[in-house]
Order: C-alpha cells, then sequence, then structure tokens
C-alpha cells in the first residue's frame, strides 16, 4: 500500500471485567486434575461480570476507556462485533455510539461471525479509511462476548469474558495493515453456535477440525495473493486466535509444516514458543473471550516481547490469524507502528487484570444462576447486593462514582443503562 493510504489501528484498549475466577480452584470444585487447565488448556483465570454488567456495557466501558483523551467528534463509523448480542434487532453499537459520547452523524452497527465478527467488523472499517471517502474521520471498532452459563461442564475451563476497543485511521501508530495481502478462507460447517438466548452449544470435533482447516486455507491463500512464501523470515512474531490458549500450538504446527520445511518436528514446539507462546500473556488470564480473542493476543505479543527485553520495532512483521464458527477465516499481516510498545504500555492491562476481584466457585456460581434467571425476563431489576449482601461492597467500591456503564434492568424490554 502507498503512504497515501495508510491504515490501521491508531489506538487500543481492552476492558478485563471487574471480576475473576481462578481455574485451579475451579478444578478442584469440579474433582479435575489442577494441571488440566493450565497445563492441557493454558488457562490461569477467567474474567467475571457482575450481574449488573453484560455485553453492551463492557462494550461501553472498552470504548469509553479507549476514547479518553480523543475527541469523539472525529469518529463516524462505530462497527461492534459480537457473537453475544442482547437484542435480535436493536445492535450493540447503538448504546456505544450513545454512552460514549459519539455524535449523531456517524453509521453504527454489528457484525456476527462467531469469533470472527471482530475481524470482520475491523476489516469492514479499515477498507472504509483505505477508500479515502472517510474525509479524515476514523473508525471505532469494539469487540465484546461472554460466555453462557455451563456450570459442571467439560468446556466450563475456556469461558470467559471481556471486551476490546480499537480506533482505526489513516495514521496506523499501532498496527498498520496491508490490506492487499489478505487471505481469507470460509466453509459453512456446524461446530459451535448459540442457537437461543441461553444457549451455548457445539461439537468439539468438528470445531477442532474446523479451525484447522481454515488456518491452512487462510494461509494458503495468504500465501497465493501476496506472493511470499518465507513464513518464518517475513515475520517477527506470529498471532493465532485463541479459543484456549493450547489451540494456537496446533495452529503453528499445521502452519510451519507446510511453510517451513527445513524446520524439524522436534523443533516446532522450540519455534513455537519463541515466536508465538508468550503472546497468550492475556489470554491466559481472561479465559474465553470470543471476538477480542485475537486482539488481546496482540497486545500480548507486543507487551511480552518488551517484557522480555527486545521490544518489537517499527516496520516488523506480524502474521495474524482470526477464526469464527460457522465458519469463516482470515490470515493477514500487520506492520509494527511507531508507537505501538508505548500505547500498549499505556492501555494498562496488567494492572487492570490485577485488579479485579477474585472470586469464590460458590460466588461464581451464585452469579452465573442469578444472570441466568434473568434471561428472557421482560422487566427486571439487577441484584447489586447479591446473597447474604455479597455483591455489596464489590459495587460500592468499583463502580460507584466511577463512570462505569452499567445495567440497572429491564422494563418491559427496555434496557435501562447508566453512568455508575
Amino acid at each position: 500500500m502507498t503512504n497515501a493510504n495508510r491504515v490501521g489501528i491508531e489506538k487500543i484498549f481492552a476492558y478485563p471485567c471487574s471480576m475473576t475466577l481462578d481455574m485451579v480452584a475451579l478444578a478442584e470444585a469440579r474433582g479435575v486434575s489442577a494441571s488440566h487447565p493450565i497445563e492441557d488448556l493454558w488457562v490461569e483465570s477467567r474474567s467475571l461480570n457482575p450481574v449488573w454488567e453484560d455485553p453492551v456495557s463492557m462494550a461501553v466501558n472498552a470504548a469509553r476507556g479507549l476514547l479518553e483523551g480523543e475527541d469523539p467528534e472525529q469518529i463516524e463509523l462505530v462497527v461492534v462485533g459480537t457473537e453475544s448480542s442482547v437484542d435480535f434487532g436493536k445492535p450493540i453499537s447503538s448504546w456505544v455510539q450513545r454512552l460514549a459520547g459519539i455524535g449523531p452523524n456517524c453509521r453504527n452497527y454489528e457484525t456476527k461471525h462467531a469469533c470472527y465478527g471482530g475481524t470482520g467488523g475491523l476489516m469492514s472499517a479499515a477498507h472504509w479509511i483505505a477508500s479515502g471517502f472517510n474525509r479524515g474521520k476514523k473508525a471505532l471498532v469494539v469487540c465484546t462476548d461472554q460466555s453462557r452459563m455451563h456450570l459442571g461442564q467439560p468446556w466450563e475451563f475456556v469461558l470467559g469474558a471481556g471486551a476490546t476497543a480499537m480506533l482505526i485511521s489513516d495514521k496506523p501508530d499501532l498496527l498498520e495493515f496491508e490490506l492487499d495481502k489478505n487471505g481469507y478462507w470460509t466453509n459453512e460447517i456446524s461446530d459451535t453456535y448459540r442457537p437461543s438466548s441461553r444457549d451455548e452449544v457445539g461439537h468439539a470435533d468438528t470445531s477442532l477440525f474446523g479451525y484447522l482447516e481454515a488456518v491452512e486455507g487462510a494461509s494458503e491463500h495468504f500465501m497465493e495473493v501476496s506472493g511470499e512464501q518465507d513464513y518464518d523470515a517475513n515475520f517477527v512474531r506470529h498471532v493465532y486466535h485463541v479459543p484456549f490458549g493450547a489451540m494456537t500450538y496446533r495452529a503453528h504446527r499445521a502452519v510451519v509444516r507446510r511453510y517451513v520445511p527445513s524446520l524439524a518436528k522436534k523443533q516446532i514446539q522450540g519455534h513455537f514458543e519463541r515466536k508465538s507462546k508468550a503472546g497468550l500473556k492475556y489470554n491466559r488470564r481472561l479465559g474465553g473471550t470470543y471476538t477480542s480473542a485475537t486482539f488481546l493476543a496482540l497486545m500480548g505479543t507486543i507487551s511480552a516481547a518488551a517484557e522480555g527485553g527486545e521490544p518489537l520495532q517499527a516496520g516488523q512483521r506480524i502474521s495474524v490469524f482470526s477464526y469464527g464458527s460457522g465458519s469463516c477465516s482470515e490470515f493477514y499481516p500487520v506492520r509494527v507502528g511507531p508507537r505501538a510498545n508505548e500505547i500498549i504500555a499505556a492501555a494498562g492491562l496488567d494492572a487492570r487484570l490485577d485488579a479485579r476481584r477474585k472470586v469464590t466457585v460458590p460466588e461464581y456460581e451464585a452469579i452465573e444462576q442469578t444472570r441466568a434467571s434473568y434471561v428472557d425476563n421482560p422487566t427486571y431489576t439487577t441484584d447489586k447486593r447479591g446473597p447474604d449482601g455479597a455483591w455489596a461492597k464489590h459495587w460500592s467500591e468499583a463502580y460507584e462514582g466511577k463512570g462505569l456503564c452499567v445495567l440497572d434492568g429491564l422494563d418491559h424490554w427496555e434496557r435501562r443503562y447508566r453512568l455508575s
């Protein structure tokens, strides 16, 4: 792309929820080896919302964090990628536009394709910027999701919640796209899906093979359209969609077996640890974040390199693979921007993760059961005290007067959000 058509992510911010559950504690409560979530899945903890937060509030809180110090009048496109929407008609982007203080002269809509929805929204926004018809204005892209209730199920260890927000413009201070080189792959399958407001179901084997088929198909398309073949030399780091951390190793193994033939089988693990694994630092702590997972891995990749004493340099390239069940995937290159390390440090995600309130397994179960009791209920008020007043302190310390978006309840289906 020419300098006149430069486009990318100017800034990023992540909202990691205000509560967290330790996976070792959950494993012990479920009678499962503590090594299972840590060593088999690479998940240490998960983020959790209190009952007065949901995908809308997370999206708003991520957007407001991103736009602090920015001029919201510069935004003329708002896109929210999610598979956890709260309404079949009204998009989450409509609440984001109002509660984040963005003016009325903007387009806003929601994109859905499981975990790929955020990437789909991102690429739509990027092409709008690249077209030049944006007249110098910017786009806000938000990814927001939370899992359904799955108490006692085998896949309970890979659930989670969280939101990311990105400012897309012709000033790619964080990451710059090469939009003419993107590869993609799609194939209709039934691997995981949400057929109702309560259910989140799927087939583990179908999902596993669908993901691996997609990473091979999308990477092949990328190699074809870009004319590149040296997967190892052309990228300093590799990022893959993260349903759970260990899945990214399988993706990496599938790609390098095909495009790095000089790498012996016994060298693949070490190669992955050098070029990809450290980037999972945030995914390990948030659990499954669906549309945000790839972007959290990008943040983690930049952060981990800086922590390791070898920060990524402007112009270096990272390969990114995004996957969404159903299925659709994209394999694309990004170049590190001139302020990437500064922007990730300023986002302060490590401190935000540390600040989450740790909940016990019984508290987690009570929160999930209370939230489930609200589903499809046209009128209710969210309980900010909880069983025996257990949540009252968290409300007063973490929310009251802090300017965070909260859900007070529903009134004949009208959702009542406000800033605390």
